[in-house]
């Protein structure tokens, strides 16, 4: 009896929208669902998360959306690359999924805002090259 008590709930019913943010090397993966408004990333408050102005960027879209955050609750997880990288890639993922959650008034404000709170950050170091320390950077030429 107590065996099925203790069944593992399916997926579906557990887990919200899931939703995912690059920046360079950081790759940040949220959940939504349904919530009294918290936002949790790796496990901590966006508070501790992020301080200053980082985090004024990385709540850009709470305050965006106004009470219609406050319905959800977002955890992500974030690792890869620098502090900075990782708060956009954070700050996407909230929008994309505030995005998924509540629909399209909420995508034409982001756009008009600042796209890339909903596109991805397409560019990634290029690779170092032969002969040189960096990929562009080469040894200096002296004629004398």
């Amino acid at each position: 009896m107590e065996e099925e008590k203790t069944k593992i709930k399916p997926a579906a019913k557990r887990a919200g929208m899931f939703v995912k943010a690059k920046k360079k090397t950081a790759v940040a993966r949220g959940v939504i669902k349904k919530g009294s408004g918290y936002i949790k990333v790796n496990k901590m408050n966006v508070n501790v998360f992020a301080q200053g102005y980082v985090r004024q960027l990385v709540l850009d879209p709470i305050k965006l959306a106004g009470d219609a955050a406050k319905e959800f609750d977002i955890e992500v997880t974030v690792q890869g690359s620098g502090f900075m990288s990782r708060a956009f890639a954070v700050r996407s993922c909230i929008a994309k999924a505030l995005v998924k959650a509540k629909g399209k008034k909420l995508k034409e404000l982001y756009t008009g805002y600042d796209r890339h709170l909903l596109v991805d950050d397409v560019r990634r170091v290029e690779n170092k090259k032969p002969l040189g320390r960096k990929a562009r950077g080469k040894k200096q030429k002296s004629k004398r």
